[in-house]
């Protein structure tokens, strides 16, 4: 069970699994790759696979396509009875430590570690930033095991110095709906990453997943593992394009200036279809009902309950944004959108700190073209005072990126399962899931 960090460049070092990585390098956003970029990449992945395939990924029951075996999982669940009791051993300097993210001193001891290490881009220009309030609605979900926030810290200061985290879900594959931990939130201290604790701590996870008689798990990764189920690229569409410039995010298109680049990518004032607002607490069940029957069209996507839309998808300032429309008539919710909010520091920028980012989640239009819906998503987020707005071309995204002048991002996302196999790859537009 692999972890998954949503996004990577520098969070590991090369000899350990890599974590999650949700565009490949963090901040090429926006930013077209260069071909020696992209050849170097190249090298350096395809001399890399190798070594993390034999030293770690082929230990792991991940499948894959050529074994001509059918769907379902790899390995059989085992008695919980059999599952190792003791957690697995640490250098002597450390010790493991299950982090209570109700805590205000802990979380915000995560978010001190994944602030300082978690994922930088190439450039080291960006790190993300998560939110206190960000992490404990992400780790904190219904049904969620406290046991499964698992740090590690220094014997002797108790610092913590690494960090990662499952959360329960059921994740529907093709007909069967299955019972799955999504992992997440993979960090090492930058100065321990010759420990080799990132494999320690995946492997830790996993036992206490199946300490709770679960044995399949989801994940994302911005290198190539065994194996994936998918591999997605995310688009950035500049909501404030003069700041996306001089930060270093993205670059002035040649033969443009600057204030034609801002009116290029100028939105509306307000939303524009009719009875677009916030969601609202009243609006769940019908959310819901919207978001089984999308769902439902996608080979992979999450099986939501009630109580996982009003959780997961009810406005919570600065972390997430969720709208829907309402016919003035029968007062019928009929389309939906949402979206998250992640930002990055910016490293050693004389006038800015913080780029704010928002990042496409769960939409459906039944009503109005998907394009609409989420034109009027990006006037919402550009009220907010986001800077750019990206999204995956998985579900029906595809349909409105290039109309909306979304740009593709420079690296791929890859899905992931663990200890389930697929009868065969799906394309982007197969998936239903976004990981945050």
């Amino acid at each position: 069970m692999v972890g998954s960090g949503n996004k990577t460049a520098n969070a590991e070092s090369s000899n350990e699994p890599s974590v999650s990585s949700k565009d490949g390098s963090l901040m090429a956003m926006g930013r077209p790759a260069s071909v020696e970029t992209v050849t170097s990449n190249f090298q350096k992945g395809a001399a890399l696979e190798n070594e993390r395939r034999h030293l770690f990924w082929e230990t792991q029951p991940v499948g894959n396509y050529q074994d001509g075996l059918g769907e379902g999982p790899i390995e059989p669940a085992q008695p919980v009875s059999e599952v190792r009791q003791e957690p697995y051993n640490l250098p002597s300097t450390y010790e493991w430590s299950t982090c209570d993210l109700k805590d205000e001193q802990t979380i915000k001891e995560v978010y001190t570690l994944l602030t300082n290490n978690y994922v930088e881009d190439d450039d080291n220009m960006f790190r993300f930033d998560y939110s206190v309030a960000f992490l404990r609605w992400a780790l904190t979900p219904p049904g969620y095991f406290p046991s499964w926030h698992i740090g590690v810290r220094a014997k002797s200061s108790k610092k913590l110095v690494a960090f990662i985290t499952g959360i329960p879900a059921r994740i529907r594959s093709h007909e069967t709906v299955v019972p799955m931990a999504e992992i997440n939130f993979l960090c090492v201290h930058k100065k321990l990453r010759s420990k080799r604790l990132a494999p320690v701590l995946i492997k830790e996870v996993t036992r206490r997943v199946h300490l709770e008689n679960m044995w399949q798990a989801a994940y994302t990764a911005g290198v190539v593992l065994p194996t994936p189920i998918a591999t997605c690229q995310y688009w950035h569409r500049p909501l404030n394009p003069k700041k996306l410039i001089e930060v270093g995010f993205s670059r002035l298109a040649p033969r443009m200036t600057m204030s034609r680049t801002i009116k290029l990518y100028r939105l509306p004032e307000e939303a524009t279809t009719p009875g677009f607002r916030p969601m609202e607490r009243r609006d769940v069940v019908a959310v819901t009902k919207l978001l089984q029957t999308y769902l439902a069209q996608f080979q992979v996507a999450p099986h939501f309950s009630e109580d996982d839309v009003e959780y997961l998808l009810l406005p919570i300032d600065n972390v997430i944004n969720s709208f829907v429309v309402e016919n003035s008539e029968t007062h019928e919710i009929t389309d939906f959108g949402s979206f998250y909010a992640l930002p990055s520091t910016i490293i050693g920028n004389q006038n800015y700190s913080l780029l704010k980012a928002a990042y496409s989640y769960y939409n459906v239009a039944t009503s109005i073209p998907l394009l609409q819906l989420m034109n009027d998503v990006l006037v919402m987020a550009k009220q907010r005072d986001y800077d750019v707005f990206n999204a995956l071309d998985v579900m029906h995204n595809e349909t409105f990126l290039k109309e909306l002048k979304f740009g593709p991002g420079d690296g791929q996302l890859h899905y992931y399962l663990y200890n389930y196999r697929l009868r065969a790859p799906l394309k982007p537009t197969e998936m239903g899931l976004v990981l945050l």
